[in-house]
């Protein structure tokens, strides 16, 4: 038997009568993170990690929920479920199902670098392997942490000399956080848009350590923006909400930003090549690292991975699935 089989409600485990990241409502979830297209409302009970729980009540409400901490588990109709760090956003997790000799894991979405603002990504042994695929193509290798944050810096400090603002846009969860967590406040004041400032209050009750921020309603002296960075999402590029810092230069932080023209399509003066999925490296390194023999592919560049994985001798192939909307990602919870 499968444990994990595809259904239109979602990913669906036969013995344990539970979904994984459903996308329509269903009894029992079992919710990888917080990002709207993973954690959507409607479901019965759900199941996370207490890492994760105030991202997760915030996004879905008052709803019935059970959580575990990482390494920690539960049987459930003689499922063995535990949840182990992704390494994607605070609080996500991949989650592992043990069943009569049978494991499995659903990766949800990761990443391998560790940036301070979540557990690190920890392989997990398994017989089969459930990955996400976002970037799962060769052109797509991240540089080091602390170089991106070195050019954003370098970045911010140049315009602030100049006199002008720097405006960040990036996704308002995940995204925001590990970018601010890497940013030099002696450049200057640093400003959150309302869609982010929630996150990073949720962030630092957890414990992350993030840089004080400003909400425009805090700045008495409008001189202050002349050396500010201000992370906003991408809803909020060509707003009014703008106006206020005069004067700036914009940029967008995303692993889109590889792909040659994507920032003349974004209409910023400068994009920063960051992301908080696995890259292409990272895909196989990750694959190997768990040993597993089957490998399934839920959303991303599905193909071009599948077709990788056969030509190894692996037993690989898809699932299809309604993951990656970038939009609600944007703006979740």
């Amino acid at each position: 038997m499968d444990l994990v089989v595809a259904r239109p409600e979602g990913l669906y485990c036969p013995p344990g009568d539970f979904y994984i990241d459903p996308w329509r409502p269903v009894e029992r979830a079992v919710i990888t993170h917080g990002h709207g297209d993973h954690a959507r409302p409607g479901s019965g009970h759900y199941l996370g990690s207490a890492e994760g729980a105030g991202i997760l009540r915030a996004r879905l409400g008052p709803v019935r929920m059970d959580v575990l901490r990482y390494g920690q588990y539960l049987v459930h109709r003689g499922v063995r479920i535990s949840l182990h760090p992704a390494g994607h956003v605070l609080g996500s997790a991949q989650v592992r199902l043990e069943y009569r000799g049978q494991v499995w894991v659903a990766s949800g979405d990761y990443k391998l670098e560790a940036d301070g603002t979540c557990a690190p990504f920890e392989p997990v042994r398994c017989d089969t392997f459930i990955t996400e695929s976002t970037f799962g193509l060769p052109i797509y290798r991240w540089q080091p942490q602390a170089v991106l944050a070195a050019q954003i810096n370098a970045w911010w400090h140049a315009n602030a000399q100049a006199g002008r603002a720097s405006v960040l846009y990036c996704y308002a969860f995940g995204k925001a956080q590990r970018l601010l967590h890497d940013l030099d406040p002696a450049i200057g004041p640093i400003v959150a848009h309302g869609a982010i400032e929630p996150l990073n209050a949720l962030y630092r009750e957890a414990g992350v350590a993030l840089p004080d921020t400003l909400h425009p309603s805090q700045v008495s002296d409008p001189a202050l923006y002349r050396r500010a960075l201000v992370l906003a999402p991408p809803s909020a590029q060509g707003t009014a909400w703008l106006r206020r810092f005069g004067e700036h230069a914009d940029a967008f932080a995303s692993g889109w930003m590889r792909v040659r023209g994507a920032r003349r399509r974004r209409g910023v003066d400068r994009g920063f090549v960051v992301s908080d999925h696995v890259d292409w490296p990272g895909l196989q390194a990750a694959i190997q690292a768990t040993g597993a023999q089957r490998v399934f592919v839920t959303h991303g560049q599905v193909p071009v991975l599948v077709r990788w994985l056969q030509e190894r001798g692996l037993q690989a192939e898809r699932f299809e699935t309604e993951y990656g909307d970038q939009a609600q990602e944007a703006e979740a919870p």
